[in-house]
C-alpha cells in the first residue's frame, strides 16, 4: 500500500466519470462557500494490489457551512475499472437529505449509475420543499432500470438506478445529475440551521452511513486490495463516517 500525492487519476478515467466529477465540482463551486478540508494523510492516495492489477484511489474533500464533508472519489483497478463515488455530508445542524452518486464503469461501458437524495428524517420523506423541487424534474427514459440493492431502504422515490444503454442516456445521466445536485445546493444555501433537531439529524445520518457500510461489493474489493483492517478504518473514517 502506498499512500503519497494523488496523480490526477480524473484524466485516465472512463470519460463519463471524468464529465460526471466535473460536473459535481462545477456545481459545488458555482452554489457553495466552498473551503478545504482534510482528508487523513494516509487516505488522501492509495495504491493496492486486486487479483494481480493496481487498484489506486484518489480522494477530494471540501466542506461549507451547510455541509461538513463533501467527498468526491475516484478509483481505478488497473485499466479495466473506473469508478466514481461521491456523497454530500450535511453540517447536523442542517435538517438535510444526503446527496449521494455513483458510477461503475468497465471495459469501455458504464454499467451502473445511481443519484438520489436520501432522507434522514424520522418519516423518511424529504422535505417539501425538495420534494416540489425534485418533481418539476422531467425523468429521462432510461431503457435499463437496475433493483436496489437490500440495504437501499434508505433512498428516496426520487432514486435513479440505471445501467445506460449508449452515450445519449450517460449523457442524460450526468445532466440529471447535475440538476439534482443544484436544487440540493440551492435548497441548502436558503435553509436555516435548526440545532433543536439536531439528535434526529444525527440519527438519520448514522443510519444512512451503516446501511451504506453493508454494500458487500465494495467492501469485497477493499479487503482483497488492503485487508479487513485498512478497510474497516477507511470505510468509517471517510467513506461513511458520521459524527
Amino acid at each position: 500500500m502506498v499512500s503519497s500525492v494523488s496523480p490526477d487519476l480524473r484524466e485516465q478515467q472512463h470519460p463519463v466519470i471524468r464529465r460526471l466529477a466535473d460536473r459535481i465540482e462545477s456545481e459545488w463551486h458555482r452554489h457553495l462557500d466552498l473551503s478545504p478540508y482534510q482528508v487523513p494523510d494516509e487516505l488522501g492516495y492509495v495504491e493496492g494490489k486486486l487479483e494481480g492489477e493496481k487498484l489506486r484511489i484518489a480522494n477530494r474533500c471540501y466542506q461549507a457551512p451547510q455541509f461538513r464533508k463533501l467527498h468526491l472519489e475516484l478509483a481505478r483497478v488497473g485499466n479495466s475499472l473506473d469508478i466514481l463515488h461521491c456523497v454530500m455530508f450535511p453540517n447536523p445542524d442542517y435538517a438535510l437529505p444526503m446527496f449521494g452518486t455513483d458510477l461503475v464503469g468497465g471495459r469501455g461501458q458504464i454499467s451502473a449509475a445511481i443519484v438520489d437524495l436520501s432522507p434522514i428524517s424520522p418519516d423518511r420523506q424529504l422535505p417539501s420543499s425538495y420534494q416540489s423541487a425534485l418533481q418539476t424534474l422531467a425523468l429521462p427514459n432510461f431503457s435499463q432500470p437496475r433493483d436496489l440493492p437490500t440495504w437501499g431502504d434508505i433512498f428516496s422515490e426520487f432514486c435513479v438506478f440505471i445501467r445506460p444503454a449508449n452515450a445519449a442516456e450517460e449523457t442524460a445521466f450526468i445532466e440529471h445529475v447535475g440538476m439534482m445536485l443544484r436544487i440540493h445546493c440551492q435548497q441548502a444555501a436558503a435553509t436555516v440551521a435548526t440545532p433543536e433537531q439536531r439528535s434526529e439529524i444525527l440519527l438519520g445520518q448514522r443510519r444512512y452511513c451503516t446501511q451504506q457500510q453493508q454494500n458487500d461489493k465494495t467492501r469485497r474489493v477493499l479487503e482483497k486490495a488492503f485487508g479487513t483492517e485498512w478497510t474497516d478504518h477507511y470505510m468509517s473514517t471517510l467513506l461513511f463516517d458520521f459524527v
